[in-house]
């Protein structure tokens, strides 16, 4: 997830003459994004987003055997859950996911369709607008709860990425509706009715994956709130330079992701880069750095990535559940349940 930083770190030219600094803050000073650069009519990316060439490595996912379900994100079918022997097949498929993947897609999820496509839509029109009518929303604040922005670390990062974000600050409560930019006002509410109902049974779901009662993960309050983040990444006039989103994992507990249907996501599994296929109706799911922890490694937070592509902008949202409001300074370890002698405290891993 990105972070927006307090303060800035002076850059300095380099022999070429080149100063980095000055190219970003002219740039961010635009409050047009990425997009801008593409309404502008660029064909050439700034330096400021070119990565470094081992950035790019394995851009494809390797071939598939399809009797080979081993480079193939899990797809869970949460339907029927109400049934006792149904719901045990879910919480089987969600203990073998998280356990091994750290990633997983759903579908008959609860949320409908129209809600699904209301949301992309509504993202679409609020980074297609004018930027005239973005701007009073662009900031670098991160105690705002409700700001657009390009690249959160953009003032910090060696490297940018090709991609211009609204955020949701939703862990301190509901936000007002008059908080809401007007193209996202009532589809962002609704969606997160649906990303909280959501959120209780899968809840549910990895307590019970873990051996626990169905209400561990509820009291412990680790995924009690939420922060929303809706991407927009433009067409691309030099995708094999740049990325919508470099390698990372997730901080939060557990992330809530829609997409649409234009693809470049991509989850590291067994050292190699797997797509993350556009499916329709589908939402994914993937564990955080913080469910890793304290699950004493039982369940992975892995790296994925984002790349830029040229067939058309690329929307999504993604929902980061964190612990509530009063838990948030807690100091988080591993359950006891999964401590012993011969299970000691694991440090933090990625699984390759």
């Amino acid at each position: 997830m990105e972070i927006t930083p307090d303060t800035e770190r002076p850059d300095v030219e380099d022999e070429s003459g080149y100063d980095r600094a000055k190219e970003v803050k002219q740039f961010d000073d635009t409050k047009a994004g990425v997009k801008g650069l593409v309404d502008s009519g660029v064909t050439k990316i700034p330096r400021f987003l070119i990565h470094p060439p081992e950035n790019h490595l394995s851009n494809s996912s390797p071939p598939r055997n399809t009797s080979d379900d081993i480079l193939r994100v899990p797809v869970i079918d949460l339907g029927g859950h109400e049934d006792c022997f149904r719901r045990a097949e879910i919480v089987r498929e969600i203990h073998e996911a998280s356990e091994t993947w750290g990633f997983f897609q759903m579908v008959n999820h609860g949320v409908p369709d129209t809600v699904l496509n209301g949301m992309l839509e509504s993202i679409r029109q609020f980074h297609e607008q004018p930027k005239e009518m973005k701007m009073e929303w662009y900031s670098r604040d991160p105690q705002r709860r409700v700001r657009y922005y390009c690249n959160g670390d953009l003032l910090v990062s060696k490297t940018a990425n090709w991609r211009d974000s609204m955020a949701f600050d939703f862990q301190d409560g509901p936000l007002e509706p008059e908080a809401f930019p007007s193209p996202c006002r009532q589809v962002v509410q609704e969606y997160m009715k649906h990303m909280v109902e959501l959120r209780e049974m899968l809840s549910e779901f990895l307590s019970e994956a873990l051996g626990l009662r169905k209400d561990y993960l509820a009291k412990l309050e680790c995924m009690k709130s939420e922060t929303l983040v809706c991407h927009y990444y433009p067409v691309c006039p030099e995708p094999d330079l740049t990325q919508g989103t470099t390698k990372h994992s997730d901080p939060s507990a557990l992330t809530i992701l829609l997409q649409d249907h234009i693809g470049g996501l991509q989850v590291l599994r067994q050292n190699q880069w797997v797509d993350v296929p556009p499916l329709h109706s589908v939402l994914v799911a993937n564990i955080g750095d913080l469910m890793q922890l304290i699950t004493n490694d039982k369940f992975k937070s892995v790296e994925h990535r984002v790349l830029s592509g040229s067939n058309g902008p690329r929307i999504s949202a993604a929902c980061f559940m964190y612990p509530s409001a009063t838990h948030r300074q807690k100091p988080y370890g591993p359950i006891r349940e999964f401590l012993s002698e011969e299970e000691p405290p694991k440090v933090l891993t990625k699984d390759a």
